[in-house]
C-alpha cells in the first residue's frame, strides 16, 4: 500500500503544476486566490506549488507595495507572474523539400522563423543532420536566445509516428535519418517526434479557425493528403501511429489516390490545356503544360476563366468524396484544409459543401486554415510546450547557464 503512495502523490503534483502553468501563461500578474479560482486547487496546494515553481525559475514572485495612505487588514496577497523568458522551445517541420524552424518562448510566442531548402534523397544522414543544425542555429541566433535555453524540441515528419514518438515506416529515408537520436546527441535537447498532420491539428486548435473545437480533422492537402484527428480534444494515434493515414483512399471510387489539392488542380488544368478550349492558362504557363502550377489554375479561375473553373469543380467533387469518407468514419464537427494551398482552397469550399451530403450522413463544417505555411512547426511548438508543462517539476530553467534575461 505504501509503495504506491509516493508515485501517486508525485503524479498528482505534476498534473497540478502543469495546470497552474497553463492557467498562468498569458494571464499576467495573479494572486494565490486567483489561481485557486482558475485551477480549482486548494490554497495550500497553490502556494506550495508556486513556491516550488519560483525556486525552479518558472514563476517570479512580486513584492507587495502599499502607498503611504493604504491600509489593508491582514497579510497582503502574494502575487506571481509566469516568466515567459524562462526558457525556449523549438518546433521543426521536416518537409519533402524544405525545413521550417520556429523558436518560441514559454508563452508560445514565436521569436523567429527560418525556412530553408532541404534535400531528402541522395544525401547522407550526417549531411542532413548538418543542415538541420545550421537551420536551428540560425533560428536561435535570430531569436536572440542561447541553445542551452532550449527545454524541448518537437519535430514533425511526413510519416506515421506512434505514441512513443517512433517512426513506423519502411521508408529508407527515416531508417537512415534517426532525427531524435541525432539531435539529442548533438545538443543534449529532449527531442519529440510527431506526424506532421497531427501537429497541424494541434496548431489549428491552438491558434487557428478551430479554437475550442474538440472534434476536429485538419487536412494537409498540398501535393499529398494527410490528416490529423482530434476526438474530444485528444489527438488520436491508433495502435501503431497510423490513425489519420489516408491510404484507404486508393480504394474509394472517384478518389483513387492520396494526391492532394495542388496536385489535382495542376493535373486538371493540364487536361484543359490538351483541348482546344480558349483558356487563360495558356498565357499563364507560356503554352508549356509542364510549367503550369496549381496557383495558376486558381488565379485563372478567380479571373473568370471557364476552363479553370471547371477544373476546380472536379477538384471540389473529389475533395467532397475524401471528406465524406473521413466524416463517415470519424464524424468531426469541423474539417480544416491546411498547408500551402489553404489560402487558395477557400474557393473550393462551396463546391465541397454542395456535394458533401451525397457522401456522408454527417457532413461537418468546413474551413480553410488561417495559420499559414508554418502550421506544422507551430504545432510542434504547442507539442513541445505540452511536454514542458507536463514535466515542469523536473525541468529547471534557472539551472540553465547563460539563460536569456
Amino acid at each position: 500500500m505504501m509503495s504506491g503512495t509516493a508515485p501517486s502523490t508525485q503524479l498528482v503534483r505534476r498534473l497540478n503544476a502543469g495546470a497552474m502553468l497553463k492557467a498562468m501563461r498569458g494571464a499576467g500578474v495573479v494572486t494565490g486566490t486567483e489561481l485557486m479560482t482558475m485551477t480549482g486547487l486548494s490554497r495550500a496546494t497553490v502556494i506550495s506549488i508556486c513556491d516550488e515553481l519560483v525556486r525552479l525559475g518558472w514563476l517570479q514572485e512580486l513584492e507587495n507595495q502599499r502607498g503611504a495612505g493604504d491600509y489593508i487588514k491582514g497579510r497582503p496577497a502574494r502575487r506571481f507572474v509566469f516568466d515567459d523568458g524562462a526558457a525556449s522551445v523549438l518546433g521543426i517541420d521536416i518537409g519533402v523539400n524544405k525545413i521550417t524552424t520556429i523558436v518560441a518562448d514559454m508563452a508560445g510566442t514565436p521569436l523567429s522563423q527560418v525556412t530553408r531548402p532541404f534535400r531528402t534523397y541522395n544525401v547522407s544522414a550526417a549531411e542532413r543532420a548538418d543542415v538541420l543544425d545550421k537551420i536551428a542555429a540560425e533560428a536561435l541566433e535570430k531569436a536572440g536566445v542561447p541553445a542551452d535555453s532550449v527545454l524541448a524540441v518537437s519535430v514533425g515528419v511526413a510519416a506515421p509516428v506512434n505514441r512513443e514518438g517512433e517512426v513506423l515506416t519502411v521508408q529508407e529515408f527515416w531508417k537512415s535519418f534517426d532525427v531524435r537520436r541525432i539531435v539529442s546527441e548533438r545538443h543534449g535537447w529532449h527531442v519529440l517526434l510527431e506526424n506532421d498532420a497531427n501537429l497541424a491539428a494541434l496548431a489549428e486548435r491552438w491558434r487557428g479557425t478551430a479554437k475550442g473545437v474538440d472534434n476536429l480533422v485538419v487536412m494537409l492537402a498540398g501535393d499529398r493528403l494527410g490528416s490529423g484527428i482530434l476526438e474530444s480534444g485528444r489527438l488520436l494515434h491508433g495502435h501503431l501511429g497510423g490513425f489519420g493515414e489516408l491510404g484507404f483512399l486508393n480504394n474509394v471510387e472517384g478518389v483513387g489516390s492520396t494526391y492532394g489539392i495542388a496536385y489535382e488542380a495542376t493535373a486538371a488544368g493540364r487536361e484543359a490545356l490538351k483541348t482546344q478550349t480558349a483558356t487563360k492558362l495558356r498565357a499563364l504557363c507560356g503554352g508549356n503544360p509542364d510549367a503550369l502550377t496549381a496557383e495558376m489554375v486558381f488565379t485563372a479561375a478567380a479571373e473568370g476563366d471557364a476552363a479553370s473553373k471547371k477544373a476546380l469543380e472536379s477538384v471540389s467533387l473529389r475533395m467532397a468524396k475524401v471528406i465524406g469518407a473521413i466524416s463517415t468514419l470519424v464524424n468531426p464537427e469541423l474539417v480544416v484544409i491546411a498547408g500551402g494551398v489553404a489560402a487558395s482552397a477557400e474557393v473550393l469550399l462551396p463546391g465541397i459543401a454542395k456535394h458533401l451530403p451525397e457522401f456522408t450522413f454527417t457532413p461537418p463544417r468546413l474551413a480553410t486554415s488561417i495559420v499559414g505555411d508554418g502550421i506544422v512547426s507551430l504545432g510542434a511548438i504547442r507539442h513541445a510546450l505540452d511536454y514542458v508543462e507536463e514535466h515542469a517539476l523536473d525541468l529547471s530553467p534557472s539551472s540553465r547557464p547563460n539563460r536569456a534575461s
